[in-house]
């Protein structure tokens, strides 16, 4: 892990405080990939506007002293019957299906921030405003990082429920789960 100057972070359950930050973090964490259609900034833009309406949202930003937003993490309740859940195969378990829990949308942290525990303070603040949910899943593409962002998240305690295909221009990505913190539950 790298050192690097402190960071406060900001939790948000309103879109609107935090959407322009969200939008300049995210335009320099995926700024290498802005040119492929699933990761334009305005293919975020219209990602971010849906999910911050949906039910249980809510956002933690990572601020440097100036103010500069350097890392984020969002995500919000999903129920059984949503389209989340209903893109994953093979189905997921009705174990992870049969109540609220908390999808994961997004979380990046600009490369100078990378390797210094950003993420996972982001990640851990997040799941800190769903502390009553039992699970929580996320989508990543096995490709990031030659593989090691998927390695990350399994050394965080998740594990692989299949397969998801969202959008035409996306790639294939792995679908994951793990318990909230208080809920220790094992993998089947």
């Amino acid at each position: 892990m790298t050192t690097a100057q402190r960071t406060t972070l900001m939790t948000y359950t309103d879109l609107a405080p935090a959407r322009a930050d969200l939008i300049a973090a995210y335009t320099d964490v995926r700024g290498e990939l802005l040119h492929l259609p699933n990761y334009t900034v305005s293919a975020f833009t219209e990602r971010l506007d849906r999910h911050g309406s949906e039910a249980g949202w809510a956002a933690v930003l990572a601020y440097t002293d100036g103010g500069k937003p350097v890392g984020y993490a969002y995500g919000n309740v999903i129920e059984g019957e949503d389209r989340w859940w209903k893109r994953i195969s093979p189905t997921p378990a009705l174990e992870y299906t049969a109540q609220p829990v908390v999808a994961l949308k997004e979380l990046g942290v600009t490369v100078p921030w990378r390797k210094t525990g950003t993420s996972r303070r982001l990640h851990d603040a997040l799941l800190a405003a769903y502390s009553a949910k039992p699970y929580v899943s996320l989508m990543v593409n096995p490709a990031a990082g030659k593989g090691k962002v998927q390695q990350l998240y399994e050394s965080w305690g998740y594990w692989g429920i299949g397969v998801s295909h969202p959008a035409p221009h996306s790639p294939i990505l792995t679908a994951m789960i793990r318990p909230t913190s208080g809920h220790a539950v094992a993998p089947y």
